[in-house]
């Protein structure tokens, strides 16, 4: 019914087209009679979605598009928000966004599909339309997660999405076997209605909120996350075949000879890529990137595909991972673990000293890697090789920044673990020699390298947060990401020119709106985006992240310029990579947990295997398919990205319930309109609202996101150094105040 619709609205979008009725639209669009009466069921279906309008002659016109669209809509907590609008017949996708006053919602819930009437051009002072919801046409949710609240006849249930915008009435009827502070999942059974909540049924209960665990299964629940494989799929992942037969070893180049290594974090069991570096006689270096040859048990249109497709992404939540594959493959018999046969797919680049890829090839490959090594033990032994014989590159202050002289300490456990390493040397120093070169060639063609810290929160047997720290990368990590990134380029790049089906990996370049205000903020830690409306370039961002590189408001700046990037995302034409100023990227390097990569792993199999010659039946079936999967990935990786977020909130929340009271300097990374953001050196984030600034009041210049003292002209600007107590940690809110301090003079 979808597409008939789309069929009849490019029909009447064209400038050609005179309003008329019913049955002559049916005629020209060559409608069966015997249709004639489902026909009409989509005129309407189209008529209540406000895309086409009906003459006082009974003729159908196209609705004019300045005046009704529909879009989804996102609130806040405040009740206001931002209708994203469909895109239009034959557009590009769009990015307009209209705003929606709280009294102008129509009760739309967070996420509903609407209907919104322009009631507002863009102005000078907005940089957005205004409207109001005049229809829902959908809602997004109709199970909601929360805490259950009763009294003797009836109850409610706080939801956990604070943006749902309404609790939800329980009648005691509908109670179920609920008490008093357990989280719940309730049935929607009558969305809210101006002056009246919305009204629910209590359908599972999943223990008390305070219960060790309850909080990451309420974020799955919450989220509707595919949390278990249904049995089918793990039927078809037990019974396939392990073994490595010779009809199989005949399609495949040999390299398990060679010494191929994994470089992950300690705890990783899903590794799907393994690396190599030699030098030949003309003193290029020949870098081997393996990955996990996935596609070659997930096969198109099986059980474990549509599953794959249906999940599109492995989520991370703290203890715990929901896969995109069972473990049969992700931990088994795709994990490229040591001493094992595995089918890869190999990426094998020639890349000269200025970190340029001269030739490559891909191909279809059986490895078996010779050690699993951590970024830890990497990083120790080439702290131990710069310290004995200096490692060598032509920046030798990338050198120093990597590896300090006077951090340089290795205890006898670290000395045992090196020397067991020792015949591996030679590998490692031409790995760091060759990340060096790639990420100097990097930062030459402007690639942003953003200082914005991940948290590490360890939990104790029980799942409780005890620790939030800063997750330290070292270089070892970096060799690892430099090799990914040439890999994903140098494959994208390829089958750019092939025309091929593919999926690549976008990012867009930053809207000149952002970026001025992105300048006025900046302005005053006397830094400034050089860039004009026709030249954006990537190295206009890079400078001032070396100009504020090591100063404290290093990493106010990085999250500053973090947000005024556009999100990346995935999409069927390629369009470049702004962030790591790529003209070609795609995914390619984890197959065992992102779909598009396994696509991919697809496309360049049926490749090889057709000797580049596709049937034209075949590139417009995965040309098609690439299209789809590019949008549900881009959906699926985007709710993966809330709940890894949220999780992360969560604990925080979690850990600094025990600190409250206690005093800490912090930094300011945000000023609102409602108060000021302060970060700690830990990676966790609070509030200061107005009331807890003292007795001053203070006023808001939104243009320079500053405070102003109305009396002593006391000044707060993003990146200043502010004392601040903890005065408040509510996981369920995911939220942490503080107040400020003031110092004794």
């Amino acid at each position: 019914m979808e597409e008939n619709k789309q069929i009849i609205l490019k029909f009447m979008s064209d400038e050609k087209y005179v309003p008329m009725k019913a049955k002559d639209l049916a005629f020209i669009l060559g409608v069966p009679k015997e249709k004639h009466t489902e026909f009409h069921q989509i005129l309407k279906e189209l008529e209540d979605e406000y895309k086409i309008e009906v003459t006082k002659k009974g003729k159908y016109m196209i609705v004019d598009d300045n005046v009704y669209r529909t879009g989804v809509i996102r609130l806040n907590q405040k009740g206001f928000g931002f209708v994203k609008l469909n895109k239009l017949i034959d557009s590009e996708t769009s990015e307009e966004e209209i705003f929606i006053s709280n009294s102008n919602t129509f009760n739309a819930l967070n996420g509903d599909e609407v209907v919104v009437k322009i009631i507002a051009s863009n102005d000078k002072e907005s940089q957005h339309k205004e409207g109001k919801v005049i229809k829902i046409l959908r809602h997004e949710k109709n199970t909601i997660v929360g805490t259950f609240q009763s009294n003797r006849n009836f109850g409610f249930v706080v939801p956990d999405d604070k943006k749902f915008g309404t609790d939800i009435f329980i009648s005691k009827k509908d109670f179920g076997k609920a008490k008093n502070n357990q989280k719940v999942i309730v049935k929607i059974t009558k969305y809210a209605q101006k002056g009246r909540k919305a009204e629910g049924k209590v359908i599972e209960i999943l223990g008390y909120k305070d219960e060790a665990g309850i909080d990451m299964i309420s974020l799955v629940k919450e989220y509707d996350l595919p949390y278990e494989f249904p049995e089918p799929v793990l039927k078809e992942a037990k019974s396939l075949e392990i073994s490595i037969t010779q009809k199989e070893l005949k399609n495949r180049i040999d390299l398990r000879e060679k010494e191929l290594f994994t470089i992950d974090g300690e705890d990783a069991k899903d590794l799907d890529d393994a690396v190599c570096v030699e030098k030949n006689e003309e003193g290029n270096y020949i870098l081997g990137v393996h990955i996990a040859d996935v596609s070659h048990y997930v096969k198109e249109n099986s059980m474990l595909d549509k599953e794959a497709i249906l999940r599109g992404t492995s989520v991370y939540m703290m203890d715990r991972v929901i896969p995109m594959l069972p473990k049969e493959l992700s931990n088994g018999i795709c994990s490229l673990n040591e001493g094992e046969d595995r089918f890869a797919l190999s990426v094998i680049m020639e890349i000269n000293n200025k970190g340029q890829v001269i030739s490559s090839d891909i191909c279809k490959s059986i490895i078996k890697v010779t050690k699993r090594m951590s970024y830890t033990n990497v990083y120790k032994i080439l702290q131990y090789i710069n310290s004995t014989e200096k490692l060598k590159n032509e920046c030798e202050k990338n050198i120093k920044e990597i590896f300090n002289d006077d951090e340089m300490q290795f205890t006898k456990q670290d000395l045992d673990k090196i020397n067991e390493y020792k015949k591996y040397f030679n590998h490692f120093k031409l790995m760091a020699e060759l990340a060096l070169i790639l990420k100097g060639k990097r930062e030459k063609d402007g690639s942003l390298d953003l200082d914005v810290p991940e948290s590490k929160i360890i939990l104790d047997e029980n799942g409780i947060a005890i620790d939030v720290k800063k997750y330290e990368i070292t270089f070892a990590n970096e060799i690892i990401e430099q090799f990914m990134l040439i890999a994903n380029e140098t494959v994208a790049e390829k089958f750019y020119w092939l025309e091929a089906p593919f999926i690549y990996r976008v990012h867009p370049e930053p809207d000149m709106d952002k970026i001025k205000e992105l300048n006025s903020f900046i302005w005053n830690l006397g830094y400034r985006i050089k860039a004009n409306k026709d030249n954006i370039h990537p190295k206009a961002f890079a400078e001032v992240l070396e100009q504020v590189k090591g100063k404290p408001e290093e990493r106010i700046v990085s999250n500053l310029i973090l947000r005024t990037l556009k999100i990346a995302q995935y999409e069927s034409e390629n369009r470049g990579h702004f962030g790591i100023a790529s003209k070609y990227y795609c995914h390619f390097t984890s197959p065992i947990r992102r779909y598009p990569d396994l696509f991919i792993h697809r496309i360049i199999s049926k490749y090889i295997e057709k000797n580049y010659n596709l049937s034209q039946d075949e590139l417009e079936k995965y040309s098609e398919e690439a299209t789809k999967y590019a949008k549900t990935s881009s959906e699926r990786e985007k709710i993966a990205q809330k709940v890894e977020r949220d999780s992360v909130d969560i604990k925080k929340a979690e850990y600094m319930q025990s600190k409250l009271g206690e005093e800490y300097d912090g930094i300011i990374s945000n000023i609102t309109s409602f108060g000021i953001f302060v970060e700690l050196e830990n990676t966790v984030e609070g509030l200061i609202r107005f009331e807890n600034l003292g007795n001053e009041y203070y006023i808001y210049d939104e243009e320079r996101k500053m405070l102003i003292g109305e009396n002593t002209k006391t000044m707060f600007k993003i990146g200043d150094i502010i004392r601040i107590r903890v005065i408040e940690a509510n996981k369920e809110m995911r939220r942490i105040s503080f107040e400020r301090v003031y110092e004794d003079i």
